[in-house]
């Protein structure tokens, strides 16, 4: 099963995969993430988040400000206090990234804002702007510690895929 580009078909399907989007078995807010990354590859998903015009929000601590370059936040020392970006990919669907290290981009998103088939392809579009801008898979798993991913991004086939029986 497959999820490819808005304007075809979507091959997975509400029916298929809603016990991923079930915030009692997955927890409402599954950990997505992107491994292997570097400073580069937080700053094309930065600039990816300009350029699409999705409403951000910066936050060091508990001040908000602009978003700095990638190499500047990486450069900070942890004792500085921790880094989030809040991401509004479309109105009501909220995404939060968690700035903490540079080598994995880290983030969630919460279940209960994705019920249905518009659920499903508002995230399957989500992972496949990041995955394609940084050719890097982009991988969900349930939000209780597991690191198995059930889902994701795919670069090699350029699409979402299940990586586990729903």
């Amino acid at each position: 099963m497959r999820y490819l580009a808005k304007d075809r078909m979507p091959d997975l399907l509400w029916s298929e995969v809603k016990s991923f989007f079930d915030p009692d078995q997955m927890g409402a807010l599954p950990d997505v993430y992107v491994p292997d990354a570097v400073v580069e590859d937080w700053q094309a998903l930065f600039d990816l988040i300009r350029s699409r015009g999705w409403e951000w929000k910066y936050a060091e601590g508990d001040s908000t400000r602009q978003m700095p370059y990638a190499a500047e936040i990486f450069s900070r020392s942890p004792d500085e206090g921790f880094t989030t970006l809040h991401v509004w990919p479309v109105p009501g669907v909220a995404v939060v990234f968690f700035l903490e290290t540079s080598s994995e981009i880290d983030f969630q998103v919460d279940l209960r804002e994705l019920q249905g088939q518009a659920g499903v392809d508002t995230l399957f579009d989500f992972l496949c702007t990041i995955g394609r801008r940084l050719g890097k898979p982009v991988l969900m798993c349930g939000e209780f510690g597991s690191r198995v991913p059930v889902l994701g991004f795919d670069p090699t086939v350029d699409c979402v895929v299940l990586l586990a029986d729903p």
